[in-house]
């Protein structure tokens, strides 16, 4: 294999690939990136068996020559040292050559590396997907969705189905549900999608979605996704992002939904997101990142969190309106202010259905998101 490269090209395409690259793994090629050389342009993999990413670099785009490949073949490099390497070589071209023992040079400039690759026969095949049903939507899309929801997946493996973010598709609405069992987000989308396409309890891992929209542009290009019984593939431009989905049935989080609430307050969530920010200065420095929300008879909302070895905190903020019974209810710190950040809306609608029951957040200009957050049960 031997072919000449724009080092930038090349940098970004070790970048992308090396998402999916882990050195906790006791498969030794897992901790390469597989290099192919085709007549056309090269292509990188980099896989942990839960994620793989592959990228194709053309070898010409237009007029321009961005390869010359001189001689084509496949090769495994280590991962975090060809990176590397590659990223800090002084021209502007890098030349890559191997021999038949797996080893590779790497050239630029005066610069001259020797490492030793392995046999890219021993690279696990990415699993062939029949795309018979393809899922476009814009890349900005998908990319708000996963942002809106991944940060409520379960972080421990108690029960592995809560780690990942259920998607479901049914008359051309796109849903994704997360939860830990202590809150819940839920987002949904109308997306184009073919006639009798449909599907239900994809539960795709919340780290495999993490990397993929680090990957996602910022623009509303279109990506399609191919879904199978256990993986899935996301199409964005030359790069394809695979990923395992977790086995089991996803719980059935509408019944836990209030339908009534008792009390509703509406409040900006930039001041609410401010007072909560400035009563968890206290609250994380104890047991449960504690937050105390009571709302008074003249209609403000007091914000308090009190941690007896720290100090204590009170802030009042003025909701838009105010319906229903008094509250006083506890809940933990963190869960609401990920909530609060993950809103698109100048304005939250806050629903409660009692001290010890779980309250619903909701943007007050769409229904396009859904946060359930469960109350802490405290002495005081």
């Amino acid at each position: 294999m031997e072919f000449i490269i724009q080092r930038d090209l090349l940098t970004h395409a070790i970048s992308t690939v090396s998402k999916a690259v882990t050195s906790r793994t006791t498969i030794p090629v897992l901790t390469g990136i597989k290099v192919v050389a085709h007549e056309d342009g090269i292509t990188l993999t980099g896989s942990d068996s839960d994620i793989s990413i592959e990228q194709f670099v053309q070898a010409e785009s237009g007029d321009e020559q961005l390869i010359e490949i001189i001689k084509t073949g496949s090769i495994i490099l280590p991962s975090r040292v060809f990176g590397e390497i590659v990223r800090k070589l002084p021209g502007d071209q890098v030349k890559i050559s191997t021999n038949e023992r797996f080893v590779i040079t790497v050239a630029s400039g005066r610069s001259e590396f020797n490492l030793n690759g392995m046999n890219a026969e021993d690279y696990p095949r990415l699993p062939q997907i029949e795309e018979d049903q393809v899922l476009s939507l814009p890349a900005d899309l998908l990319k708000t969705m996963i942002r809106q929801t991944v940060f409520s997946v379960a972080t421990n493996e108690t029960r592995p189905i809560l780690t990942g973010v259920m998607w479901k598709l049914e008359d051309s609405q796109l849903t994704f549900i997360a939860t830990d069992s202590h809150r819940l987000t839920t987002r949904k989308a109308s997306v184009e999608s073919s006639a009798g396409l449909s599907f239900d309890n994809i539960v795709i891992p919340g780290k495999s979605l993490t990397e993929l929209s680090r990957i996602l542009p910022d623009d509303d290009k279109p990506v399609d996704i191919v879904i199978t019984d256990n993986q899935i593939l996301v199409k964005i431009g030359n790069i394809l992002f695979y990923s395992r989905i977790l086995d089991g049935t996803y719980p059935d989080t509408a019944r836990i939904i209030p339908q009534n609430t008792k009390t509703e307050i509406v409040l900006s969530t930039k001041e609410f997101l401010g007072a909560i920010e400035r009563a968890s200065l206290l609250a994380k420095d104890g047991k449960n990142n504690v937050v105390r929300l009571f709302t008074q008879q003249d209609g403000t909302v007091e914000i308090s969190s009190n941690t007896p070895e720290v100090g204590k905190v009170t802030e009042e903020v003025s909701p838009s309106s105010t319906e229903g019974e008094e509250v006083k209810i506890s809940f933990n710190a963190k869960y609401m202010l990920d909530a609060l950040r993950a809103s698109d809306s100048p304005d939250i609608k806050i629903g409660f259905t009692g001290a010890m029951s779980p309250f619903i957040i909701r943007p007050t200009d769409h229904e396009w998101i859904l946060h359930l957050i469960l109350p802490v049960r405290t002495n005081q």
